[in-house]
């Protein structure tokens, strides 16, 4: 069930959110022992805000279509009263007193906060194989990572524990997982949701965003969490099934067609033609050095995410080995690179602005390939072996370090029938534009 069909059948008094919330809570018994995708479930408080909607909804108070819907949280969002571990046995035991400005603002939505996500410890990796909480595992095959960092929260999403969740992207960590799981994942425009009460990783790259079950539910979770002090807030929730007449969408000819397997090659390809039918302009272009970009964010990520869990290192036996090596290795990086990899950034994001001017949305797969299997570390592409963790990244990277809004829409299989994300990129501070094309493609497909 969507939220907005969820939000119709609360107000035509079809279902209750008491009974939303026992649905929810059904699944997680019946499938978190197997999946891990729930750190923490709040079934106790998640009651209690249930029959405050059902209440509430019954003498006239509508808080909007969120109120009295299952909402999880990735465990990097802070909440009052209830531990927030970040996928850490360092944070195991702690229990912040106030909440997250996103977490604040959905629970001001009447969203019904059923639990806090799995993930990455810390938030850095891809594949959710948490060594503290337990190994996260797709839904669609056990036997295959979901993506990360925030696992847990798409896991949540398209098993049918929560009707949507909360994530974190760095370095593509709501779009992998979405990808991977066969959701829609949205990195909005850097600073557009408050990161306050979010446990950083990288100071300028970290992202909060929604991941749910179809572009609406990701429109109208954007809308309730967006920042009210970054300019005006929009409704980011497309107005119908109107056209793409006019809409340029470039279909770039270098970088993000490399190393793809063919079924990604062709599901993105698909959603072009659907989206030519629909009135769409198809516009082939030169993207910038992705590699270059690329290059910049994995140096940034890696010295601010030292600097940022510097006080964890003291524990270094409470950390995952993935986790202490990475670290590790930003604590050896030079000020001076820092520095000048900042500034090649900014060029970087100079180029991309000039780019616009050919286009209006950027269309690429979101990863290149389907989600491997838990064990794998590497994955053979067109013929070349490559790092999993580095080629679930190679596509998504770019846009944390441009700072741009991108979303994740499942658009087709793979050969072992495991989902494939669509890539959907804009310029800065349109979100509204990128939900508009993708809630078109999304009915299209």
């Amino acid at each position: 069930m969507t939220i907005l069909e969820a939000a119709r059948r609360l107000r035509a008094r079809e279902v209750s959110a008491v009974e939303l919330l026992d649905e929810c809570l059904g699944r997680i018994a019946e499938l978190n022992p197997a999946l891990c995708a729930f750190i923490t479930v709040t079934d106790q408080s998640a009651r209690q805000a249930a029959r405050q909607a059902d209440a509430e909804l019954a003498r006239g108070l509508d808080r909007g279509p969120l109120h009295g819907i299952p909402i999880a949280l990735k465990d990097v969002f802070l909440t009052r009263g209830v531990r927030t571990t970040a996928g850490s046995r360092l944070l195991a035991d702690y229990v912040p007193d106030h909440d997250a400005a996103a977490v604040e603002r959905l629970g001001q939505a009447g969203a019904v906060l059923i639990g806090k996500t799995n993930m990455h410890e810390l938030a850095y990796g891809i594949t959710s194989a948490n060594p503290h909480f337990g190994v996260v595992r797709n839904p669609r095959d056990p036997a295959r990572i979901p993506g990360g960092s925030s696992g847990g929260s798409a896991v949540a999403v398209a098993a049918g524990m929560a009707l949507g969740a909360l994530g974190s992207d760095t370095g593509g960590s709501i779009r992998i997982p979405a990808a991977f799981c066969g959701v829609v994942g949205l990195k909005p425009t850097y600073g557009r949701v408050s990161r306050y009460g979010m446990l950083p990783l990288s100071f300028s790259m970290d992202h909060a965003g929604p991941i749910a079950s179809s572009v609406r539910d990701a429109a109208l979770m954007m809308k309730a969490i967006a920042d009210r002090d970054s300019r005006a807030v929009e409704d980011y929730l497309p107005a119908g099934e109107d056209s793409l007449e006019g809409v340029r969408i470039g279909i770039p000819e270098n970088f993000y067609f490399e190393r793809v397997t063919p079924e990604a090659r062709t599901a993105v390809d698909r959603a072009a033609e659907l989206a030519e039918r629909r009135g769409a302009r198809l516009v082939r272009v030169r993207v910038p050095d992705m590699d270059a970009v690329n290059t910049i964010g994995r140096l940034l990520l890696l010295a601010e995410a030292a600097a940022a869990l510097a006080p964890h290192l003291a524990d270094r036996a409470g950390l995952g080995d993935d986790v202490l090596e990475l670290l590790d290795q930003g604590r050896l990086i030079p000020a001076t690179d820092y520095v000048n990899a900042q500034r090649l950034r900014r060029l970087e994001q100079k180029k991309f602005r000039t780019l616009w001017r050919q286009m209006d949305i950027l269309f690429t797969p979101t990863v290149p390939m389907g989600a491997p299997r838990i064990e794998e570390t590497t994955v053979e592409i067109e013929g070349v072996q490559e790092d999993v963790r580095l080629a679930a990244t190679r596509l998504v990277r770019g846009m944390d370090v441009l700072g741009l809004p991108a979303l994740s829409l499942p658009c087709g299989l793979d050969s072992n029938g495991m989902p494939l994300g669509l890539q959907i990129m804009a310029p800065e501070l349109q979100e509204r534009t990128l939900l508009r094309v993708a809630a078109n493609i999304e009915s299209a497909l």
